[in-house]
């Protein structure tokens, strides 16, 4: 589906959206038929519809299943499953990105940032005709849409690098549509000065002390993208100002959180070090069958205090039917996952210093090796079910010599039952962003940059480890650039695997030992000169593969590779468009 059919249609038909008397506005929503146009603006209550209208949008599966894609299955940590069958993901394993996939199909994205500028465009018309509507009602709702829209556009440009950048609302299907794409920087420019606003009107955290400091966009939120964004800018531009900029950004984020602790929950920070200054959730594993507090709050209900940003599903109004087809599998196999773990989860390595292993975890203390994964230990399996995010009832660990706990599954749990959150930012992720800026900042080893990023990765690591542990990272292993690079790259997967981040963490790590990136251009004005990639970063996404990984590698040459080719349905409506010039087999679509 091309972008105009779809964001025109959002606009005329089911943009707009009236939000109920529920606990959780952008998930009580049904259509209206009606038409925007004059008569619409004039209450606050359609203001606060189209917002709600555009976080409807964002939840979508056509939105969730690609950013998940894009973000996760590219990556070394999911292959797909044995039982499922999938031309297309078949194709995209094997690197055979075609522009008539699916995946490539980026008009979800567009629909939202459409729906966020109808807002920005004609929210203002409704001040002086309703008295309930005021300056604040206005700059909050545009705080909203402003972060909002950079999301999506964050999503195209890691996936597609060179993407239109749409500025204005498109409610006619009269409206000429074709436009061109334009360089990364320019789109991460316009996103960084949208979030610079945006942070000055949404709300802080914990203002509500509900669902919307997590579901909508709070400051915290608008900071922790802003510190993605100008952690992804730093590796690419090799810019060491982004870098700071990030790690600016990351202590906002960490600051607040401190401070609404002491403020709100003085009892939990008395009976723990008076020093901590990150308050990550501990894991706590109570009881006879060790249920996890950790698992149970952030992963299974949502909303924990940890969390910073996460798209809501309430199992009654909607449920999260993405992550149940990808992730979940029933224990009787009556319903089955498209994505499985890959082998790297399956056993632990022997030496956390080890860069070049092929296993995830080195410690079979990690409470994360047994509670994010089915079937650890046990050949048995040839496929890994995944547990985080797709698990029903928590059965934890108590101690790591109860392998059974870890192979129970629910056999009964329904599609509409998935009520887990789409979580896009929570506190360790933040940390661990930080890091990975603090290390890329340092100038000798054993700086203090290396040993302050080194005190975030322990603090990540030391929550999911047992008592008997201790520390299991010793920081006189990681006394150089290199070795703290691969340590956080490492800490990052272990802590957010399954996410959809890693994919992005890999383009990050490989762009950094890159040369003659020039993100101030689009790939077609490169005279088919193209950066070669940085081949140990395509060599850690191959790990997947048991068989396979020679051919993936011959197949990643250049910069082109890392991102997906254009919509062949996109190519024939917009003549402006250009082709990822890796995929030539677009150059024979007839356009309309």
């Amino acid at each position: 589906m091309n972008i105009k059919k779809t964001i025109t249609r959002g606009a005329l038909v089911g943009c707009c959206v009236a939000a109920l008397c529920a606990c959780n506005d952008y998930l009580t929503l049904y259509p209206k038929d009606i038409i925007i146009g004059k008569d619409f603006w004039k209450k606050k209550s359609d203001v606060s519809e189209m917002v709600a209208g555009a976080y409807k949008t964002m939840i979508s599966g056509d939105v969730e299943q690609r950013a998940l894609t894009w973000g996760l299955y590219r990556s070394d940590e999911v292959t797909l499953s044995e039982t499922y069958t999938n031309n297309n993901l078949e194709n995209i394993a094997a690197v055979n990105l075609l522009p008539s996939q699916s995946q490539c199909d980026w008009a979800a994205f567009y629909a939202v940032i459409n729906r966020c500028n109808i807002v920005l465009n004609h929210a203002g018309e409704v001040l002086g005709i309703d008295p309930e509507f005021t300056e604040g009602d206005l700059e909050v709702a545009r705080g909203q849409v402003l972060a909002l829209r950079s999301l999506a556009y964050f999503y195209l440009v890691r996936a597609f690098r060179d993407v239109p950048l749409v500025r204005e609302s498109y409610e006619t299907d009269d409206k000429e549509m074709e436009i061109p794409q334009v360089a990364p920087n320019e789109v991460l420019r316009f996103c960084i000065e949208s979030l610079e606003e945006a942070s000055t009107l949404v709300m802080k955290s914990g203002g509500e002390n509900s669902w919307r400091d997590y579901g909508y966009f709070t400051r915290d939120a608008v900071n922790a993208l802003l510190a993605e964004i100008h952690l992804w800018r730093g590796s690419v531009n090799h810019n060491p100002d982004d870098y700071r900029k990030c790690v600016e950004y990351c202590d906002k984020v960490i600051d607040a959180k401190d401070v609404w602790y002491r403020d709100h929950d003085q009892e939990r920070v008395n009976t723990r070090d008076q020093d901590d200054h990150y308050h990550l959730y501990p894991w706590e594993n109570n009881g006879s069958n060790g249920n996890s507090n950790f698992m149970n709050s952030v992963f299974y209900q949502g909303n924990s205090r940890e969390g910073i940003l996460e798209l809501q599903y309430d199992g009654t109004t909607n449920a999260n039917s993405t992550l149940c087809n990808l992730l979940y599998r029933t224990g009787d196999n009556s319903k089955i996952s498209q994505f499985m773990a890959s082998q790297i989860f399956s056993t632990t390595s022997t030496d956390a210093t080890q860069s070049s292993s092929t296993k995830v975890f080195f410690s079979k203390n990690d409470y994360r090796y047994w509670n994010f994964l089915f079937d650890v230990e046990n050949d048995e399996f040839t496929e890994l079910n995944i547990r985080k995010y797709a698990g029903g009832t928590v059965v934890g660990r108590q101690n790591m010599t109860d392998h059974g706990a870890s192979f129970e599954r629910s056999a009964n749990r329904r599609t509409g039952e998935f009520t887990q959150n789409w979580i896009v930012f929570r506190l360790s992720d933040v940390l661990l962003m930080k890091a990975e800026a603090l290390v890329e900042l340092s100038q000798a080893d054993n700086d203090e940059y290396l040993k302050d990023a080194f005190d975030l990765v322990q603090a990540v690591n030391k929550r999911s480890m047992t008592e008997t542990a201790k520390d299991t990272l010793k920081q006189g292993d990681f006394t150089t650039h290199s070795q703290m690079e691969q340590l956080v790259l490492s800490e990052r997967q272990r802590e957010l695997c399954f996410e959809g981040k890693r994919w992005f963490d890999l383009m990050r790590f490989g762009y950094r030992h890159m040369t003659d990136v020039n993100m101030d251009i689009t790939m077609s004005q490169m005279n088919e000169v193209y950066p070669e990639l940085y081949a140990p970063m395509i060599s850690l996404a191959s790990r997947k593969y048991v068989t396979g990984a020679e051919m993936f590698i011959y197949k990643m040459k250049t910069e082109p590779y890392l991102y997906w080719p254009i919509y062949e349905e996109e190519m024939k409506v917009n003549s402006r468009l250009v082709q990822n010039p890796v995929f030539d087999e677009v150059k024979t679509v007839e356009r309309n």
